[in-house]
């Protein structure tokens, strides 16, 4: 039988396969030697950047201070009872005039309708009377027509004008007693509505005096209440900064090692501790975007003016790490992130000065930065797209090796 003509001949397979095997290795070695396409490598990080630059700086001390409530103290009862309710609770927030506590008011509602009915009646006294002394003019008026007359009496008419007076006298009487009555309704209405106790400013509940049941006089503590929206700063500041302390001048406070706002001076008490040789000064909260929860006897940290104003170079504080006892910070240059060693002088608000290692313009990588390693590839947002001429030297040289 005749070979088929799909079956290769025994000595042609192995010629076959070497010829296979050799498309294999050069096709491997053309792809090993194929450019790489551009924008290999890893991807850059994403991070945020500030600018190096000139800004005023004042030397500054730091002083302690402290929160404290413009409105705060013990809401009293106005008006006697048994307390009837208690309508809030300790840490609940009212408005001014909200209910904050009802005293039983069944006496004092009494005693008003006591003095209601009172005036009414002196009212009814006062307007009978003036009735009275209209009848008596009326007659008097009778009498003098007929006092040409033999009908007519001296006496008579002399009885009659002494009578008006008398009325009229009453009627005086009566007015004053119905203005008497009406105060005294006055100070009962006052009375049974001071029955409930209001919040005379708006706040928060600090600590309650009494229970329902209990008995309350005048001027007796219910409630103690702070308003937390109007808090402003005290500090105890050395005499001899208070010069350099004027009314509106503008001071960093720190609230915490995240968290700053800037306040300025309200006044300076004029009364000196001669033990401390420190004055009270009051600064007002300005800038007070994101913070929250704020509470009276806080403690804060306040940079206060020491010296004139000159200029200086500073960087965000969020840029600076400390790494091996070195303060180092990043700057983006060309797309990648270079490793500073820097010098720092004093704080100015969220700033340092730099006295070493950056110069002006210099963009510093304040978020995601402690992660970073000199030369790795970062990007941020508003980023200029890299020159031609970047991307060409980048090719040729290759990425520059990463220190471990």
């Amino acid at each position: 039988m005749s070979p088929s003509p799909f079956i290769l001949p025994r000595t042609t397979a192995p010629a076959v396969l070497g010829m296979l095997l050799l498309l294999a290795i050069t096709g491997t070695a053309f792809a090993q030697g194929a450019k790489k396409p551009d924008g290999a490598g890893p991807p850059a990080t994403m991070v945020e950047v500030d600018a190096v630059k000139i800004a005023p700086y004042v030397q500054t001390v730091p002083v302690i201070g402290r929160f404290v409530a413009r409105q705060a103290g013990v809401v009293s009862a106005r008006s006697r009872g048994a307390v009837q309710s208690m309508e809030v609770d300790v840490g609940d927030r009212v408005n001014a005039g909200d209910v904050m506590a009802v005293l039983v008011r069944d006496r004092l509602k009494w005693e008003r309708n006591l003095y209601l009915a009172e005036a009414a009646s002196y009212a009814a006294q006062a307007e009978t009377n003036k009735a009275k002394t209209t009848l008596l003019r009326q007659e008097l008026g009778r009498l003098l027509s007929l006092k040409n007359s033999p009908a007519f009496s001296q006496a008579r008419l002399d009885d009659k004008n002494q009578a008006i007076l008398v009325a009229e006298s009453e009627t005086a009487q009566a007015q004053a007693q119905l203005r008497k009555a009406q105060a005294n309704l006055k100070l009962h209405q006052i009375d049974f509505e001071d029955g409930e106790i209001k919040a005379p400013y708006g706040g928060v509940v600090t600590q309650k005096h009494t229970a329902v049941g209990s008995y309350v006089n005048v001027g007796s503590p219910v409630f103690s209440l702070i308003d937390d929206t109007t808090l402003e700063i005290e500090a105890d500041v050395p005499s001899d900064r208070i010069a350099s302390l004027k009314s509106g001048t503008m001071v960093h406070v720190s609230l915490n090692k995240k968290s700053s706002i800037t306040a300025a001076v309200r006044a300076v008490v004029p009364e000196e501790n001669p033990q401390t040789r420190t004055r009270a000064v009051r600064f007002q909260p300005i800038q007070m975007d994101g913070v929250e929860n704020l509470a009276a006897n806080q403690s804060v940290t306040l940079n206060l003016p020491s010296g004139t104003q000159t200029d200086a170079l500073s960087v965000h504080k969020d840029a600076v790490l400390n790494r091996r006892g070195n303060q180092l910070i990043f700057v983006v240059d060309n797309g990648r992130a270079k490793e500073r060693r820097v010098e720092l002088g004093d704080a100015t608000g969220n700033r340092f000065i730099i006295l070493e290692g950056l110069q002006q313009g210099d963009l510093a990588v304040i978020r995601g930065n402690e992660r970073l390693r000199d030369g790795q590839p970062v990007r941020y947002e508003g980023m200029p797209e890299p020159t031609a001429g970047q991307v060409q030297s980048e090719q040729r040289t290759g990425p520059e090796k990463v220190k471990g």
